[in-house]
């Protein structure tokens, strides 16, 4: 009996690494065969030891160019057809407009599509180009989501409720599963260290993550004569229009204003020697950052926008914020700069929290549900 055919199409193969390759373990355990249809890096080989058959496939970052972005979709039709999958599990969002698409087009018999996020979409912009780019989308999630045999995975009810009403997807087709999950056993708890409070943030150096707001709120509880450490781990993404600079990144290290660690792989270790974990963003699909402060025992204060506001129990487990609003958040870091017993008593509750709702055996087993129920 020939196996199954599962292919995964994600922007680059480092994402679908580090939020994906569970869910393809498991599948390949129950007996399918799996491809991944990406951008490749050095991830590329260590997926091929491990049983995924990867095959190379660049998208477009700008999306400026029409005729670009026609060959792109006509691209992935033709390795669709190739491949002949019976499932495609697409994330992000180029491959769910895109590969739903193609996938229409080339017949096959299921779909999973990933909302990791409606930000680009649903945060405000004014203007005739953002309404018109609104409308452009929504027509693309309608077709992409047109399939008969199609599930859509969303990680916070509004987005999901804001597709829905917008007529990007049909309510029957929409499922909810929290996040991308982490192995509860690679993030430990381990105590507060002693001295001075370090406080984290960890994300793509891009605006719309609060970059500069976080710089900013550095500054004002700098200027209170507090003793505290931050750091900003991430690095910017010079093909991203949205990303910060790697001089102003330079800037901020020469000026000592926060310490600036780059790209890091080590986040458990980085959040173990830290005592509060920040993310400022305008919009979230649901993000893994701060499941993973969870997962640590570290308190989180985040914005109360969609995704972020769904990542913590409010007042239990983190602070929220307003977004774009550097005086919150300040006052938010010496709140629990000041407050151990409270940061503490967070710390534990979101520990509590990715046990309950964010382990990755979980999430692994809420989507090969769904592809059990796609056939």
């Amino acid at each position: 009996m020939n196996k199954k055919k599962l292919l995964f199409i994600v922007n680059v193969d480092w994402f679908f690494t580090s939020h994906r390759l569970p869910i393809a373990l498991k599948a390949m355990e129950e007996g399918y065969e799996v491809h991944l249809l990406s951008a490749v890096t050095d991830k590329a080989e260590y997926l091929e030891r491990l049983g995924l058959i990867v095959h190379p496939f660049s998208f477009s970052r700008s999306g400026k160019n029409i005729f670009n972005e026609l060959a792109c979709v006509f691209g992935l039709y033709k390795q669709i057809k190739s491949i002949k999958p019976d499932l495609v599990h697409l994330v992000t969002i180029k491959p769910v407009l895109y590969g739903g698409v193609a996938a229409r087009l080339a017949k096959v018999p299921g779909v999973v599509s990933a909302i990791s996020g409606l930000g680009f979409l649903f945060v405000k912009r004014v203007g005739v180009q953002a309404r018109l780019f609104r409308y452009a989308v929504l027509f693309l999630y309608r077709m992409a989501m047109g399939h008969p045999n199609q599930r859509v995975v969303f990680q916070n009810p509004t987005d999901m409720n804001a597709l829905v009403a917008a007529g990007g997807v049909q309510k029957d087709k929409v499922r909810m599963i929290r996040g991308s999950g982490v192995d509860l056993l690679d993030y430990p708890v381990l105590p507060e260290p002693d001295g001075v409070p370090i406080v984290v943030m960890a994300s793509r150096l891009l605006k719309d993550k609060g970059v500069h707001e976080f710089i900013e709120a550095v500054g004002i509880v700098t200027s209170k004569g507090i003793k505290v450490r931050f750091q900003l781990i991430g690095e910017p993404d010079s093909g991203n229009p949205e990303s910060v600079t790697a001089e102003a990144v330079q800037s901020w290290q020469d000026e000592g204003v926060v310490e600036c660690l780059g790209f890091r792989s080590d986040i458990a270790d980085l959040f173990a020697r830290a005592h509060i974990v920040i993310l400022p963003s305008y919009r979230e699909g649901l993000p893994k950052v701060l499941i993973e402060a969870a997962a640590c025992g570290r308190a989180v204060i985040t914005t109360d926008v969609p995704g972020c506001r769904d990542a913590i129990e409010l007042d239990i487990s983190g602070l929220l914020v307003p977004a774009r609003d550097a005086d919150a958040l300040a006052q938010a870091m010496v709140r629990l700069i000041e407050d151990d017993a409270l940061r503490q008593q967070m710390g534990r509750a979101g520990r509590d929290l990715a046990e309950r709702e964010f382990g990755i055996d979980k999430v692994v087993a809420a989507h090969l549900a769904i592809y059990q129920e796609l056939g």
